[in-house]
């Protein structure tokens, strides 16, 4: 593949072939986040995907590969990285050091009981 610019069975450069082939697992998930670009107002983004190296989210903005950026992942924090790739409305982001992803998915509460607006109502006949 070295000679040729991109895959021609696929159609895809040489850098999204080889970030197609990312042994990194990746998890699926739909998180807001906040999204910041030097020189812009912070946004409020949807995170598709987290790994431990990365993350996909959707950004509609146009923006340029390898522009720093900072995103704030909930139970995570600020994480600096760069922007890999943007395409119809999405973008990845390298960070710059690896995360734990799995701190996204405990939960926010750490209340001993449910609450009200959760519990289910029920109804006498």
């Amino acid at each position: 593949m070295d000679q040729f610019p991109f895959d021609p069975l696929t159609a895809l450069s040489a850098d999204d072939f080889a970030a197609s082939q990312r042994n990194g697992s990746r998890d699926s998930l739909m998180l807001a986040a906040q999204f910041r670009v030097a020189g812009r107002p912070d946004e409020q983004v949807r995170v598709r995907n987290l790994s431990q190296g990365g993350l996909m989210a959707e950004y509609t903005q146009p923006i340029e590969r390898g522009s720093p950026v900072e995103v704030e992942v909930r139970g995570v924090g600020w994480v600096s990285g760069r922007i890999a790739w943007a395409t119809d409305g999405r973008v990845g982001i390298a960070f710059d050091t690896p995360i734990d992803p799995l701190l996204a998915r405990k939960p926010v509460g750490g209340g001993t009981q449910t609450p009200t607006f959760v519990k289910p109502i029920f109804t006498r006949r």
